[in-house]
């Protein structure tokens, strides 16, 4: 689903116009990155948890040339699904 799929079902779905629908999705965008900006998570529930993950330093290669190169340590965004969006994930036939 494209984010223009999901505003115009939400638009629907709450009977509001598409540019609320799009202010919503974009607001609640916005609050996931502001609570891992300052908590390092955001759960939502039935949905899953937004966080903060730390990635190790470690020994790359470049392909082209195959010489090794030191990559630094860095926080990554990750996500944990709930149990419900996992038992959905089962479901599927595809």
């Amino acid at each position: 689903m494209k984010k223009s799929d999901l505003i115009e079902d939400l638009a629907a779905a709450a009977e509001v116009t598409k540019p609320q629908a799009r202010i919503m999705v974009d607001r609640l965008v916005e609050l996931i990155q502001t609570g891992i900006r300052k908590e390092g998570r955001f759960p939502l529930t039935g949905l899953g948890t937004f966080a903060v993950g730390k990635r190790a330093a470690r020994t790359g290669r470049n392909p082209a040339t195959g010489e090794k190169l030191k990559i630094k340590a860095t926080n990554t965004a990750k996500f944990r699904a709930a149990p419900d969006l996992k038992a959905a994930a089962k479901k599927f036939k595809g």
